[in-house]
């Protein structure tokens, strides 16, 4: 069963008698429905009456529910309000524009905008270039998205995956100081896309593309970066790549094992599967195997594969093993699942070879229980934030961006990923590394600079 998180914050103004008792009432009743009271602060008192905010965080929306209902039946307390501190998180949007050029007096606005500005512009029509040192080029990235691939909630269009995206932008300032600006296009058709994002781009300095389903997202990306002349990454393949390769430079360093001469299995070959497989054997993996729906991937059965499945089953799988994810699982040193929940139970990686490293990163439910996984595997990581080990793909894009828009490189070449990967591997000494701490935490501060300056060393090179 889930536990009760951030992502389900209930907010209750309550009415309650004005006692101590019936306040001690109120959080013991509560916490009997598993929920996790955060705090209960006193709005208003009036005689015999309280007025009472609660915050506690709950499961879902029906454990939200019976808490709700749980309160309500206390004698005395009334339920005036319930609030979804989630949603409230998202009313009119998580990001605003701010000027940083103050415009006090006429002055000032002679030089930011008429007559001043015509000088600018003229200098830019000269010369190109210079647009990516007198405007927002130099430190702005478009998001983009189509809305078919948004977390595990598949197709939902770009409306819906604004959210999503506005998170995007807002992570990229914080970690990395770029200003990033969501771009939901209401296209699916991949010549549509590319143009779009093609006539849009004079205002960026780069491109982040999101939750575009595969496997038009290939196309679309190699397209743009033989055709625009900045950066253009896609997060769900090559950020997710660089985490996982970060995490497993450290994970082979606890089990004293060399990527060359591990086995690797690979559930998921899809956006995600198929760049991790291509980062890891740039790093010197020789044995993977991937798994979809259908079994192993193997080149001499690549009939109805699209190109890019193919690519896949061609270039892995060296030893033509056929068969199931759990036959696959024998003798293997490294499960990485980018796939769907609970796919295996424990018990199934007791085939794997001694000290097996287990990356279970489905969200919000793992390939595998890892309360279950975590006696089995001498290192397991997840994708979710209640675990210690969490694959994050936050750990990258911030501060790989702030490289590249630093040093003008545009192409995101294998190198400058496998760069960027050992970056954040690095972060954490050897002295420091033990099973559960081979990645660093979303909030550790020393990440996106770390990125930042393997860009820059790549760069210098």
């Amino acid at each position: 069963m889930a536990q009760p998180g951030p992502s389900y914050t209930v907010a209750l103004h309550l009415e309650v008698p004005a006692s101590q008792k019936a306040i001690a009432t109120l959080v013991d009743r509560a916490s009997s429905t598993g929920a996790i009271v955060n705090g209960v602060d006193v709005a208003d008192a009036d005689g015999d009456v309280l007025i009472v905010d609660l915050t506690a965080d709950t499961r879902d929306s029906a454990h939200r529910q019976e808490l709700v209902e749980a309160l309500r039946s206390l004698e005395g307390v009334t339920v005036h309000n319930v609030g979804d501190s989630t949603f409230l998180a998202h009313v009119g949007g998580k990001l605003e524009i701010a000027p940083r050029t103050a415009i006090r007096n006429r002055r000032d606005l002679a030089r930011v905008y008429t007559p001043g500005v015509a000088r600018v512009c003229k200098a830019i029509h000269d010369h190109p270039e210079r647009a990516r040192h007198l405007t927002i080029k130099k430190n702005t990235v478009a998001v983009v998205t189509d809305g078919t691939a948004v977390l595990g909630l598949g197709d939902i269009g770009p409306a819906a995956a604004m959210p999503v995206m506005e998170g995007k932008a807002v992570l990229f300032k914080q970690f990395g100081d770029v200003d990033a600006w969501p771009v939901a296009l209401d296209t699916k058709d991949p010549d549509e896309i590319v143009s779009i994002v093609k006539a849009i781009a004079p205002a960026y300095g780069g491109i982040n593309l999101e939750d575009i389903a595969a496997p038009k997202c290939f196309d679309i990306e190699e397209r743009l970066k033989a055709e625009l002349g900045i950066p253009v990454f896609h997060d769900d393949q090559h950020g997710t790549a660089i985490v996982t390769l970060a995490a497993l430079i450290n994970a082979l360093k606890i089990v004293d094992k060399r990527i060359e001469d591990v086995r690797i299995v690979l559930s998921g070959v899809g956006a995600a599967g198929t760049a991790i497989a291509k980062l890891l054997m740039a790093h010197g993996a020789r044995d993977i195997v991937g798994y979809g729906r259908d079994g192993a991937l193997d080149g001499h059965n690549t009939e109805g594969m699209n190109q890019h499945r193919r690519w896949l089953a061609e270039n892995t799988n060296p030893r033509h093993v056929t068969g199931s994810l759990k036959e696959g699982l024998v003798g293997a040193d490294v499960f990485i699942g980018v796939s769907s929940g609970n796919l295996l139970r424990p018990e199934d990686l007791d085939v794997m070879a001694d000290n097996p490293i287990v990356f279970a990163m489905a969200n919000p439910v793992p390939e595998v229980d890892p309360v279950g996984t975590a006696g089995r595997a001498a290192v397991l990581a997840t994708g979710r934030s209640d675990f210690p080990n969490q694959i994050n793909n936050v750990l990258v894009f911030p501060g790989l961006f702030r490289g590249l828009l630093d040093t003008g490189l545009t192409d995101i070449s294998m190198n400058l990923m496998r760069a960027a990967a050992t970056g954040i591997a690095g972060v954490i000494a050897e002295a420091e590394l033990s099973p559960v701490y081979i990645i660093p935490g979303a909030f550790d501060t020393r990440v996106a600079g770390a990125v930042a300056e393997a860009v820059r060393q790549f760069a210098n090179a």
